[in-house]
């Protein structure tokens, strides 16, 4: 049987201001897979982009699932800029 993937739907702006609730959000969803959806996102900022990152290592090293789907132009453009495509493999 399959379990769900909870899924959290990233906000527009991911700026400093996101960064505490986007860490909390993320810290609630630990101990299984996830999956980040990323439509919405039209700013993302350095520590919401270090935040996605740690959680993609947090997640591997605790042997689960990490993932962001959907990823907007703008979204994809700052994570090329910033050399971290690799949140979006």
């Amino acid at each position: 049987m399959d379990r769900l993937v909870p899924e959290l739907r990233l906000p527009a702006v991911l700026d400093t201001a996101a960064a505490p609730a986007l860490v909390q959000e993320l810290a609630a969803l630990r101990g299984g897979a996830v999956c980040l959806e990323a439509a919405d996102v039209t700013r993302l900022g350095g520590l919401c982009l270090q935040a996605l990152l740690s959680a993609r290592s947090t997640w591997a090293s605790d042997g689960h699932a990490f993932s962001i789907k959907n990823l907007s132009p703008a979204m994809q453009e700052t994570l090329a800029l910033c050399g971290a495509e690799v949140l979006g493999t």
